[in-house]
């Protein structure tokens, strides 16, 4: 969940009028990220929208990416924005989203590995490559062997949740789950931070593919998108089914 949310739904918006029109961006394919093959856990690499489209500022990052192993879990967040932005706005609010979380969190970089607006786009989140398990700041004691994969919006109760979403995240994360994994399944996890509302070294089995609140006091990622969290994992199946 993007924290300080109050004091950011104040800022972004002004940050988002501020920057440049950005042109159309371009998608990032898979022959552009040779870290791995085209294909992780059975279900292609999605199009995704790179760093260097969305003009993330690079000066801002702390340290070098960290790597973990293959990706077990796949937790989904909320940014707190309202839900009404214009998807050409989008950039800018990662700019802002960037920023704050560097500048504002003391984190290395951007805390997610990827960002999906209303319209079903996908954002590279976090440097590091997008083939590769770059260790994110999403999910405080579950970051190593996870993706966090953050839905921009509020969600709110009663908020309807754009199919277009559901089926970004569900891409993203049917391509990044290692094989043999089933999205409608469980996982056993270990926490490595007693600010998790499990205790540090405590095992824990999580759903495969989590909400934020499953692990940390927080309403993230809203309840209206965490009540889509099912249809979320049937279609990660349908999308690493094996192709007739």
């Amino acid at each position: 969940m993007w924290l300080r949310r109050t004091a950011l739904a104040a800022a972004v918006v002004p940050l988002a009028l501020l920057v440049f029109r950005d042109a159309p961006v371009r998608l990032l394919g898979p022959d552009q990220d040779s870290a791995q093959p085209e294909t992780a856990g059975g279900a292609p690499r999605p199009a995704i929208v790179g760093r260097a489209q969305w003009h993330a500022d690079e000066g801002l990052v702390k340290e070098h990416a960290t790597y973990t192993g293959e990706v077990n879990a796949v937790f989904v967040h909320h940014t707190g924005h309202p839900n009404d932005y214009d998807c050409a706005d989008v950039p800018g609010m990662l700019r802002a989203m960037e920023e704050d979380h560097v500048r504002g969190e003391g984190w290395d970089d951007i805390g997610y590995n990827f960002v999906v607006d209303r319209c079903g786009t996908i954002y590279e989140g976090r440097a590091g490559g997008i083939g590769r398990s770059v260790r994110g700041a999403h999910t405080t004691g579950f970051n190593a062997h996870s993706v966090g994969v953050a839905a921009i919006g509020d969600f709110a109760p009663g908020v309807p949740v754009p199919k277009a979403l559901i089926e970004g995240i569900a891409k993203v994360g049917a391509w990044k789950l290692r094989q043999g994994i089933d999205p409608r399944g469980t996982v056993r996890m270990v926490s490595t931070n007693d600010d998790s509302i499990f205790r540090r070294g405590q095992a824990v089995h999580l759903h495969v593919v989590s909400g934020h609140r499953d692990t940390f006091e927080t309403n993230c990622p809203g309840d209206a998108l965490y009540a889509q969290l099912p249809a979320i994992r049937e279609e990660m199946a349908r999308l690493r089914a094996p192709r007739k």
